[in-house]
C-alpha cells in the first residue's frame, strides 16, 4: 500500500514470529506431556506391586496433566477456556495426590504388602 509505513509491517512480522514462538512452546508441552503419560502407563504396567504401579500412575496423573494443560491454554490465549484449564489443574492437583494416598492407606489396612526383593544371604520363605 502507498500510504503504509514500514514500521507497521515490521510490527505484524514481530507478532506473527510471537505466535510461532507460542505455537512450538505449546506443542513441546503437549509432546512432553503425552510422552510422559506414555511413561507412566508403561510403568504401571511393568511394576511389580500394586504401591509402585500407584506411584507411576500418579506421577503420570500429575506431570501429564500440568504439561498437557499447560500446553492446551497456550493454544487458547488469555480467554474463559484459559480460566477454566486453569481450575480444573487445581482441582487435579488436590485430588490426585490424595485419592493415591487414601488408595494406600487404604491398600496397606487391608494387608497388601509391599514386594520387597530378599536382602543378600537371606532365603526367600516360599
Amino acid at each position: 500500500m502507498p500510504g503504509r509505513s514500514g514500521a507497521g509491517q515490521s510490527k505484524a512480522a514481530g507478532n506473527d514470529q510471537m505466535t510461532m514462538a507460542i505455537d512450538i512452546l505449546s506443542w513441546v508441552l503437549l509432546t512432553l506431556g503425552g510422552l510422559a503419560v506414555l511413561v507412566g502407563g508403561i510403568g504401571a504396567v511393568r511394576m511389580p506391586d500394586l504401591y509402585t504401579r500407584m506411584h507411576a500412575a500418579s506421577v503420570t496423573d500429575s506431570l501429564g496433566a500440568i504439561l498437557v494443560i499447560a500446553g492446551i491454554m497456550l493454544q487458547a490465549g488469555w480467554s474463559l477456556a484459559t480460566i477454566k484449564l486453569i481450575a480444573i489443574l487445581l482441582f487435579l492437583l488436590l485430588t490426585s495426590p490424595t485419592a493415591s494416598n487414601a488408595l494406600a492407606s487404604a491398600a496397606l489396612l487391608a494387608g497388601t504388602r509391599p514386594f520387597a526383593e530378599p536382602a543378600d544371604g537371606e532365603e526367600d520363605a516360599s
